[in-house]
């Protein structure tokens, strides 16, 4: 990936006595696909309207390509933003649609002309410049929207949960083609959303914010295989987390038994907490586990079988291709690489950070 582009400095922003964003640092490079991810008023959004202008930080720098543009409105930077409401003008044409911020900057009929064929192709929307917007179904109409930022030619494109209002169906089919679109015009990248998949899918860097705060910055395998904390494992994918004591290393106790595992580095005695994947949950004859329990719950999810094992007072989450019926006493055992090891947040302030809202 290419230089810093975007760099937000020291970013704080509060409406009335509530704040949103606290002491902010991050930039994105060029050509990056980067998401923020993370539950609704964790700041995301507000983060994306200050790089698009559309807010002001109370303090703090936006620096986009070396230049401060802190202050500069959002027609003044080279970046353009598609919105979760499309926001197109139902009494123009598509193709009218489309050419709108390009007519305000005067460019010539022609260029105009050959700016909206090579962007409807690039959305696989071939033809339809003289339909009205209105006719079209959500998934075309985010397309266009998504054109209509392409053909100004910007440096970067700010996408702010834009397919949050799509099927499932229409929404992975938009998650390629946005995909595509980075890899073929080079732009960069800036997405929001909530969706843990969607960021998976799509991102060469995952934000995962909360309350304000940046938790994690990283690849989605990264993010997922290795969260730094508990909120960052529990947001992203499911998590059997589990309060123990990290006896010595590679050496951690809980729900009363002892795991061996890899992690060193916390000390004799420590409280942590223990986070285990439920696809990394082995279940085996009783007589083989480390622990016992009984299996309570049982969906088929197509992939796998998603079960709830009771053990040791524990409900564990478990995701396997072997279906263990309801009743059926099971054993667990957990291959050490696959237990991580977190540090217990030491204040309430960190708790707090933990929390989902």
């Amino acid at each position: 990936m290419g230089n810093k582009l975007i760099d937000l400095q020291g970013i704080s922003k509060s409406y009335g006595k509530h704040m949103v964003l606290d002491d902010l640092n991050l930039y994105i490079r060029e050509n990056e696909f980067l998401t923020l991810l993370g539950p609704s008023g964790c700041g995301k959004t507000t983060t994306l309207r200050i790089i698009g202008g559309f807010e002001k930080p109370d303090k703090g720098r936006v620096v986009f390509d070396g230049q401060d543009i802190t202050n500069l409105p959002p027609n003044k930077r080279h970046l353009n933003t598609v919105f979760q409401k499309y926001a197109l003008f139902t009494h123009l044409t598509i193709a009218e649609n489309i050419a709108f911020g390009l007519k305000i900057k005067n460019k010539p009929k022609a260029y105009i002309d050959d700016k909206i064929k090579y962007a409807l192709k690039l959305v696989n929307l071939d033809g339809f410049e003289n339909r009205m917007a209105d006719s079209l179904s959500g998934g075309q109409q985010q397309r266009i929207a998504i054109a209509r930022a392409i053909v100004n030619e910007p440096k970067v494109l700010l996408l702010d949960e834009p397919l949050g209002a799509l099927d499932l169906k229409l929404r992975q089919d938009m998650q390629y083609e946005l995909i595509r679109l980075k890899n073929e015009l080079g732009i960069t990248f800036v997405f929001v959303t909530h969706d843990q998949e969607e960021a998976l899918t799509m991102s060469d860097t995952i934000v995962v914010m909360n309350q304000g705060y940046i938790q994690q910055v990283g690849t989605p395998e990264k993010i997922y295989n290795e969260p730094e904390n508990a909120f960052v494992a529990d947001f992203i994918g499911d998590s059997n987390i589990i309060p123990g004591t990290m006896i010595e290393d590679e050496l951690v106790e809980f729900l009363n038994a002892k795991f061996k595992c890899v992690d060193k580095g916390f000390g004799n005695n420590t409280p942590v907490d223990v986070v285990i994947r439920p696809e990394d949950v082995e279940l085996v004859a009783p007589e083989k586990g480390i622990i016992q329990g009984t299996v309570t719950h049982l969906i088929f999810k197509g992939v796998h079988y998603e079960m709830e094992v009771m053990a040791n007072g524990f409900e564990w989450l478990v995701q396997s291709t072997k279906m263990w019926p309801v009743g059926t006493k099971v054993g667990i055992k957990v291959d050490p690489f696959n237990i991580q090891i977190m540090n217990k947040p030491e204040s309430e302030d960190e708790e707090a950070v933990g929390v989902d809202e």
